[in-house]
């Protein structure tokens, strides 16, 4: 017989972590603990209040379910709960753990993927004064991708007090939907004058068209506006890559699926995070190998990791070990 253990947790951010749409200051998950003849298999998520999704929300909607999954549900058979997206996200890496362990395989054997290698993660600078994330860019100048939490007045400024204080750094940028049809391309002018290599989400998902076949110097990437396959076919035209997070796609089984679609129609990939332990990189970190730009940095901002966290060196992270997930 499987038992489900269901947990939230808060885990303390290194300081504050402030994007265009606020501020926090905690990283606040949902647990998943499957236990069956002696093994576990575990999964962590993050609900995320801009798709509607809580905590207690998912911890609710898995509840509900718990004779379902407990009587031996798998991951193929999964969707059919109709689970929020990160309670499905944290079921089906779970599921996942608890697979690889059944069968004696890592979870990378079993989705058919490579071993996964060393992989660059960017380092996230948080929205700040211009003068203040200049100054965290000088001390963050050792990891070799910074991200750039934009999307309010003065970002220009800070651009440019970012390159000043980091000339040779390679920079991409994180709007949050935070810029207007208005604006955007003077923003795009200027990250292309100060070498940004990708902009993520820089208009509001639902306001999005002016993006459309608009001249650009630097890679767009749909975050809030990608989240599956079927969404796949509006963003052509308008965004050149994607951020696939497992807690958008309900999973690393669904997020493989939208890997493989999104290449097929020559976007490129970001694999992306929220904020959160390791146990939550591990799963997303076996996409890295498919992906052109990788954004797991979550542990790196928090003031504690899970034991046996993934090892970060420098902006470098190794696969995680099978103690943790996988």
């Amino acid at each position: 017989m499987r038992k489900l253990e269901l947990t939230s947790e808060s885990w303390p951010i290194a300081g504050s972590f402030t994007i265009a749409r606020g501020s926090k200051t905690q990283a606040e998950v949902i647990g998943i603990t499957l236990t069956e003849n002696g093994l576990s298999g575990r999964g962590e998520a993050v609900p995320y209040s801009r798709y509607h999704e809580t905590v207690p929300q998912c911890i609710a909607s898995l509840e509900a379910v718990r004779g379902a999954i407990e009587s031996g549900i798998d991951r193929f058979t999964l969707l059919s709960l109709g689970l929020p997206k990160a309670a499905q996200n944290a079921l089906d890496c779970a599921l996942l753990d608890l697979e690889a362990k059944k069968s004696g395989m890592a979870v990378w054997q079993r989705v058919g993927l490579q071993k996964p290698n060393d992989a660059i993660t960017a380092y996230t600078l948080s929205l700040d004064t211009p003068e203040a994330m200049a100054a965290a860019a000088f001390r963050s100048a050792h990891y070799p991708l910074l991200k750039l939490k934009l999307g309010r007045d003065g970002d220009i400024q800070r651009l440019n007090a970012i390159r000043e204080a980091v000339p040779d750094a390679r920079l991409i940028v994180d709007a949050n939907e935070g810029w207007s049809p208005a604006i955007l391309p003077t923003m795009l002018e200027a990250c292309d004058k100060y070498r940004v290599e990708l902009v993520e989400q820089p208009l509001p998902a639902d306001n999005d068209e002016a993006l459309r076949n608009m001249p650009r110097g630097t890679i767009i990437c749909a975050d809030e506006s990608a989240h599956d396959i079927a969404g796949l076919k509006k963003l052509i035209g308008k965004y050149d890559a994607i951020n696939i997070k497992l807690d958008k796609t309900g999973g690393l089984t669904t997020a493989l699926a939208l890997a493989k679609a999104a290449r097929e129609q020559n976007f490129k990939i970001m694999i992306g995070c929220m904020l959160a332990t390791s146990l939550a990189m591990a799963p997303a970190f076996l996409l890295a190998q498919l992906a052109d730009y990788v954004d797991l940095d979550g542990p790196l901002l928090l003031s504690k990791d899970r034991e046996n966290g993934i090892n970060f060196a420098g902006g470098i992270m190794s696969p995680p070990h099978p103690s943790l997930w996988g």
